[in-house]
């Protein structure tokens, strides 16, 4: 008799937006009639960027010929989009940051997820409260949590919560731990780090020998001037952090799936017999044997984004979805509510009414409005009382979901 991994079983029995799509075919259901607008999960609704479908197409038509056909290609990735990365991303920030220090996936979410495959059980893993749900359900996949509690966190997790109170800054951890999991812009919140709020976690990093993992992957939608848009432009965050990037909500390759995640070759962590050992080659290691790398097609399609016409096509999908948070932003706030998010991130994290919960918040949404949110509790207990509205939705659909929130 085979045995299950017991943890898979302690997590929640659906993830958060499987719920939000039960509930929301349940309406439907009911109502076969409702014109239901969809500002809940944070999937792109634009097409993708003329340059990289040209680049597809061409890639694709490579793939005829025998002399031009590509098979298996390098598990981190081809030279020529991590060069491009590494040009366009990073050195152009003033940041050093190698080709063989960049490794290409098929998403920001693969990587978060599978980043644990390298750190050992017996880690103390902090996390930012509300985050996004990957970080919490693949640690307690992996046996890093502990047991789930009463109140939705696990025994084992060191929260971090993020608030009002404080601003949504979340706080250095009072016990020592030695892993650390920021997201900045943040989803759900839509709030950000200044660079000296971010270097006093790379600083508390440094002292106490913890690894920083930096999830990156709305740093496209940055508009203020003091706001980092990679760890890494801080100083001494090579030697602690781990970033993650992607394509997905920039370029809009939610379906077409492409990210990398940048691991410098001087952060190491220890064995257990003391030894220091670089994650560089550990994660070589891990993607060399459980991934066969991003396609050729794909990846090709990413390059495109750093041409000169892919930079300008980009630059208006984010200012288009920058412009639906501007409008979702000042429509709530002149429905009264209290809103977070919304300038350095395509998200905007509201404060229910009246003590409201966020799932009964939810449904008071979908039921009576048609429309569809996030409930804030999704992303943990410090989520209660709040829902995330995403800017990803067509303009059109955007304003009618707010001219009826406005009534």
């Amino acid at each position: 008799m085979a045995y299950i991994n017991d943890n898979f079983i302690k997590i929640p029995a659906t993830y958060l937006f499987s719920e939000i799509a039960k509930r929301v075919a349940q309406h439907k259901t009911e109502n076969p009639e409702a014109d239901i607008i969809r500002m809940g999960i944070g999937d792109v609704t634009l097409p993708l960027p003329d340059a990289s479908v040209d680049a597809m197409i061409t890639a694709a038509n490579e793939q005829r010929k025998s002399e031009t056909f590509r098979g298996y290609g390098p598990e981190q990735g081809y030279d020529f989009l991590r060069n491009s990365i590494v040009e366009n991303d990073f050195k152009s920030r003033g940041i050093d940051i190698e080709a063989d220090e960049i490794f290409v996936s098929d998403g920001a979410k693969s990587d978060t997820g599978n980043i644990g495959d390298i750190f050992g059980l017996q880690n103390r893993v902090a996390i930012t409260d509300p985050s996004y749900p990957v970080y919490v359900d693949t640690n307690a996949m992996g046996g890093r949590a502990g047991e789930p509690s009463a109140s939705g966190q696990w025994t084992n997790l060191i929260y971090l919560p993020c608030n009002m109170a404080n601003n949504f800054v979340p706080e250095l951890p009072k016990e020592k731990v030695d892993i650390i999991y920021l997201c900045y812009p943040n989803n759900p919140t839509g709030t950000t780090l200044t660079k000296e709020q971010l270097t006093v976690w790379v600083n508390y990093a440094r002292e106490n020998n913890a690894i920083i993992l930096f999830d990156a992957a709305y740093e496209a939608y940055i508009t203020e001037e003091n706001v980092p848009h990679s760890i890494f432009e801080i100083e001494g965050a090579k030697d602690i952090a781990i970033e993650f990037r992607s394509f997905s909500k920039t370029a809009g390759f939610t379906g077409t799936r492409c990210g990398y995640t940048v691991v410098p070759k001087s952060v190491t962590a220890l064995s257990e017999n003391g030894e220091k050992v670089s994650l560089n080659k550990l994660w070589l290691r891990r993607q060399t044997t459980k991934f066969n790398g991003t396609s050729y097609v794909v990846q090709r399609a990413a390059e495109a984004t750093y041409s000169p016409e892919g930079k300008k096509q980009v630059r208006a999908l984010v200012d288009y979805y920058m412009e639906n948070a501007r409008i979702i932003r000042h429509s709530l706030e002149a429905a009264g509510l209290t809103v977070y998010g919304g300038v350095n991130a395509p998200y905007i994290w509201a404060k229910t009414p009246d003590g409201i919960g966020s799932w009964e918040y939810f449904d008071y949404l979908l039921k009576e409005k048609n429309i569809v949110c996030t409930p804030g509790a999704g992303f943990g207990p410090a989520g209660e009382g709040f829902v995330r509205f995403s800017a990803f939705g067509i303009r059109e659909n955007t304003i009618r979901a707010m001219k009826r929130l406005e009534k």
